[in-house]
């Protein structure tokens, strides 16, 4: 008995030897989970973190986990705060969100976030003398 439970354990030992070298040539291959290991390699982050994101994104995207939603949706959520916003302000929160008139947009996401700023010009009235 004790012969046939070493031997089985030889067995998957040795099976999981082979196994590792495949698995890191098929992480190595795919460019998307290169970049990300790159990123992880900049010291921006923790890289133990990172590396266990990657990997974790790069799995889901092999199973078809990861999708992006329709671009409506995204502009759906964006006008869905602006209509918290009081109804003076909200049509400029729309226009800011839609990226109408003399809007910029600064920072990014990485960075904490994205700031938008839309430009109204307003004419001076004139004087009455």
């Amino acid at each position: 008995m004790n012969r046939t439970i070493r031997s089985t354990l030889a067995l998957v030992l040795a099976a999981s030897g082979l196994a590792a070298p495949a698995l890191t040539s098929a992480q190595g291959t795919d460019p998307t989970y290169l970049r990300e290991r790159a990123v992880c390699d900049s010291g921006l982050q923790d890289r133990s973190a990172c590396l266990r994101e990657a990997g974790a994104a790069r799995y889901e995207a092999n199973r078809g986990g990861l999708t992006s939603a329709a671009p409506t949706t995204y502009e759906q959520n964006a006008l869905a705060r602006c209509a918290l916003q009081p109804p003076a302000d909200r049509s400029a929160c729309e226009a800011r969100m839609r990226g109408t008139g003399m809007t910029s947009v600064e920072g990014s996401v990485l960075g904490g976030g994205l700031i938008r700023e839309t430009v109204t010009p307003i004419a001076v009235p004139a004087q009455v003398q």
